[in-house]
């Protein structure tokens, strides 16, 4: 985790210039859209706080993973059960408590640096969460499948099976019946009698 981040006061606002940058490369974009994938294919935002992260750093690339570095407030921190759904997959996640230093709201005049029309600023503690995702993952969440336990499951069937309408649940009934009658002539034919 880069211990670095906000130790000087002008980091709060390179965080805006990592989301410019992000929008401004495609690449980055795209990495960081299949990072989130991962992460919502394996329901993390279900748990408390999680939907709340900013992104702070990232997506780094290195030779074998990608890592992304998020942000909340101290009161909102994610909850951390959430991170036992990534463990299986080979990826890594590290907590960190920090501080951060943010303009003030502006309600009176004391408020600016004094000569300037800049707010004056406050620290505050801050969540760091850094979550480092083998690149093979990622891939595999791209291309709509994973494989779990020595068993390959082809997510984009699964899908189909859900989009498929309820008008063809007769065509399921008429497949269930014809299954039935074929176990049926196998009783028939049952060669232990």
């Amino acid at each position: 985790m880069n211990t670095e981040l906000f130790k000087k006061e002008s980091d709060y606002w390179n965080v805006a210039d990592t989301i410019k940058h992000l929008y401004m490369s495609d690449n980055s974009l795209v990495t960081l859209m299949d990072f989130e994938r991962v992460l919502d294919e394996n329901d993390i935002y279900a748990f408390r706080n999680w939907i709340l992260g900013e992104l702070v750093e990232g997506p780094t690339v290195d030779r074998y993973t990608i890592s992304c570095t998020f942000l909340w407030p101290e009161h909102l921190m994610p909850d951390p059960t959430a991170t036992k759904r990534l463990y299986p997959f080979g990826c890594k996640v590290f907590y960190k408590r920090s501080a951060m230093k943010v303009p003030i709201k502006i309600k009176k005049p004391d408020d600016f640096v004094p000569n300037t029309k800049v707010a004056k600023l406050k620290e505050i503690t801050v969540w760091l969460v850094e979550i480092q995702m083998p690149k093979t993952l990622i891939n595999d969440i791209r291309t709509g499948s994973v494989e779990l336990e020595d068993e390959k499951i082809d997510l984009e069937d699964l899908d189909l099976a859900y989009e498929e309408d309820g008008s063809e649940d007769a065509n399921l009934d008429n497949d269930t019946e014809d299954l039935a009658d074929e176990v049926d002539n196998q009783d028939e034919e049952s060669p232990f009698e």
